[in-house]
């Protein structure tokens, strides 16, 4: 049942800025953090990073509220090669308002379909020092 639900849509803009995002020639770390807004239920762009590491993204979600990112990342591999994988993560840290944890997690489906994403990390629970 959870798979067809879906409680907000996911604005056009964002959805261009995703695809755009996907083609980026540039080759540094970079993020998307996506919104709820819940007076129209959708989705949309909370802030863009440029050059970004892992542990600086989780610094800039929000402590108590549920966020969306779309994660563009240099990998090595064995072999010598160099890719860039486009990383889908749902955070929700402890302490978020069921509401908006009922929300996103009913909006995360159409998210992902919307903007073809395959790798798609499972909600995180974000733990602050």
């Amino acid at each position: 049942m959870s798979e067809s639900l879906v409680v907000c849509e996911v604005d056009g803009d964002l959805v261009k800025k995703l695809r755009d995002f996907r083609f980026r020639k540039e080759t540094n770390n970079a993020a998307i953090i996506m919104k709820i807004d819940k007076d129209r239920q959708l989705v949309i762009l909370d802030e863009e990073h440029e050059d970004i590491s892992p542990d600086d993204l989780k610094d800039e979600l929000p402590e108590r509220q549920p966020r969306f990112i779309v994660y563009s990342y240099k990998y090595q591999h064995d072999d010598g090669r160099v890719s860039y994988p486009l990383c889908f993560i749902f955070s929700s840290p402890v302490g978020c308002k069921p509401e908006q944890q009922m929300m996103y997690a009913g909006s995360k489906n159409k998210l992902v379909q919307t903007v073809e994403l395959t790798k798609c990390f499972p909600e995180t629970h974000l733990k602050r020092p």
